[in-house]
C-alpha cells in the first residue's frame, strides 16, 4: 500500500449567498474546482492526460441537492465545469453531514491501492435557496426521518438539546457549570473565525455574556437547553482537495506534503434513544465515536499525545463537548476541565477547531468533512494565514453525520 498525499486545495467564502449573487450549483463547482487546482499546479490539460491513462477521478461530496436545488446525479454535474472531465470516474458520496468524508474516505483508498495517481474531491451544498423552517425539515432527513423529523419544526436542534441533557444526566454534572462550558466553546469558535477570512461568521458579534443569555431576544433559544449561540451556521459553499499517490508526487513535485496517516469510520444506531441506550455500558456517552477516533489511533500508530490539534463538528456546543473526551483529551464526564483550563483554546494545549469550526466557519453539510481536511492541510503546511498554529506536525479531524450516526476521524501529519 502506498502513502497518500495531500496536495492541496481550495474553500469558497462561506459568508457568500450565492442565490442572491444569481449564481448557481454549476458557477459554485467551477469556482472551488478551479481555484482547487491553481493550488496545486494542476491544469485541466494535466486532467485530460491523466485521464487518457486512466490515472484520474473525481469524488463528490452531497447531503441532499435533490432537496435544496431539485437536481440529482450530482457526480455527473462536474462535466459542465470543464470539459477535461468527461471520461473521468466520477460519483457522488453521501452520508449525511459526514458526506465529504466518505467522498474523501473513497478517494484515498483507491489512492492507496494504486488504481489512480490523482484523485480530486469536492463537498459543496447551496442551503440558502429555501427559508429556514423548510431548510430544517429538510435536514430532519439526516436522522430517521419519520420517526424524528417529520412534522418536527427544527429537528436537529432539539436532538442535539438532548445530547446535552443525556450528558448532564450520565456524568451528573452541575447544570450551570456544563451549560458554562457550552458557552465558553460558542465564544472560541466565534473568536476563531475571525481570524479566518474565509469564514461565515468573521463579522458577527459575539462574546461570552451573550453566549450565556440564553432564551433571550438577542440569543434565543431553539432546542431544549441550546440556543442560538450553540448552533452551527446555514452555509453555502465548497471545499475541494487533491490527493496524489507517492509516484505522482515525486515525479511532479520538489516539495513535502502531509500524508493520511490513519481514519476511523463506524456507524452508530440511527435513532438517537438507541444511541443512548447503546452508551449505558460504557464511560462514553457516544461509544461510536469514540471508536472511530480509536480506530484512526491505531491505524497511525498514533495517541492524543501526538495530535497538535483538532477540527471537530461542532454542529452544536454540545457535539464539540462530547468529542473533548473522543479525542482522549480527558476521560469521559470531565471535559469541561479542559474547556475550564483552556487546554482547547487557540493558544491551549490541544487547540480545537483553530478555523472556527462549523460554529464559526459555516456548515455547507456535504462540505464540512472536506474543508476540515484542508484546514488540517493548511496548519501542518504553515498555510493557515491569520489562524495559523505554533505547533502543528499532526492534525486529526471528526466529522459525523446525523446526530453522530456516520462518525469519521482522519489523521494527517507530516510524513
Amino acid at each position: 500500500m502506498n502513502n497518500v498525499y495531500v496536495l492541496g486545495g481550495s474553500q469558497t467564502d462561506f459568508q457568500r449567498n450565492w442565490s442572491k449573487e444569481g449564481k448557481n450549483e454549476i458557477a459554485l463547482l467551477k469556482e472551488a474546482i478551479t481555484d482547487g487546482l491553481d493550488d496545486v499546479g494542476i491544469s485541466f490539460e494535466d486532467i485530460s492526460q491523466l485521464n487518457s491513462k486512466n490515472k484520474v477521478a473525481f469524488y463528490v461530496g452531497n447531503f441532499i441537492a435533490e432537496e435544496y436545488i431539485q437536481q440529482g446525479h450530482i457526480g455527473a454535474l462536474i462535466t459542465e465545469v470543464d470539459s477535461s472531465f468527461y471520461g473521468v470516474p466520477t460519483a457522488r458520496y453521501e452520508a449525511a453531514c459526514a458526506s465529504g468524508s466518505v467522498a474523501l474516505d473513497a478517494a484515498i483508498t483507491k489512492v492507496k491501492t494504486g488504481d489512480y495517481d490523482v484523485a480530486i474531491v469536492v463537498g459543496w451544498e447551496l442551503m440558502k435557496t429555501v427559508n429556514s423552517k423548510v431548510g430544517g425539515d429538510i435536514l430532519g432527513r439526516a436522522a430517521y426521518y419519520e420517526k424524528e423529523g417529520k412534522g418536527i419544526d427544527f429537528p436537529f436542534p432539539k436532538l442535539f438539546g438532548k445530547l446535552a441533557d443525556e450528558i448532564i444526566e450520565k456524568y451528573q454534572l452541575d447544570e450551570q457549570r456544563f451549560m458554562d462550558s457550552l458557552s465558553i466553546i460558542s465564544n472560541k469558535n466565534y473568536n476563531n473565525a475571525k481570524r479566518n477570512p474565509l469564514a461565515q461568521t468573521r463579522n458577527w458579534f459575539m462574546d461570552l455574556e451573550q453566549a450565556k443569555m440564553r432564551g433571550t431576544e438577542t440569543n434565543p433559544s431553539v432546542g431544549g437547553r441550546l440556543a442560538v449561540s450553540d448552533c452551527s451556521q446555514v452555509t453555502d459553499g465548497a471545499a475541494v482537495v487533491v490527493l496524489a499517490s507517492e509516484k505522482y508526487m515525486k515525479e511532479n513535485y520538489e516539495k513535502e506534503f502531509p500524508i493520511v496517516k490513519g481514519y476511523g469510520h463506524r456507524v452508530a444506531p440511527m435513532l438517537f434513544e438507541k444511541k443512548m441506550k447503546d452508551n449505558n455500558n460504557s464511560p462514553y456517552i457516544l461509544p461510536w465515536t469514540r471508536q472511530a477516533v480509536e480506530d484512526a489511533y491505531n491505524r497511525s500508530g498514533l495517541s492524543v499525545d501526538d495530535i497538535d490539534f483538532f477540527e471537530t463538528h461542532d454542529c452544536f456546543t454540545s457535539s464539540e463537548y462530547a468529542a473533548i473526551s473522543a479525542f482522549g483529551i480527558t476521560d469521559p464526564g470531565k471535559e469541561y476541565e479542559a474547556i475550564e483550563k483552556g487546554i482547547t483554546d487557540f493558544n491551549g494545549e490541544k487547540p480545537i477547531n483553530p478555523s472556527g469550526g462549523l460554529i464559526g466557519s459555516g456548515h455547507p453539510v456535504g462540505a464540512s468533512g472536506v474543508r476540515m481536511f484542508l484546514d488540517l492541510y493548511k496548519q501542518l503546511t504553515n498555510n493557515a494565514g491569520s489562524y495559523q498554529l505554533e505547533k502543528s506536525d499532526n492534525g486529526m479531524m471528526l466529522n459525523i453525520g446525523g446526530s453522530a450516526t456516520t462518525n469519521y476521524a482522519f489523521i494527517l501529519g507530516k510524513e
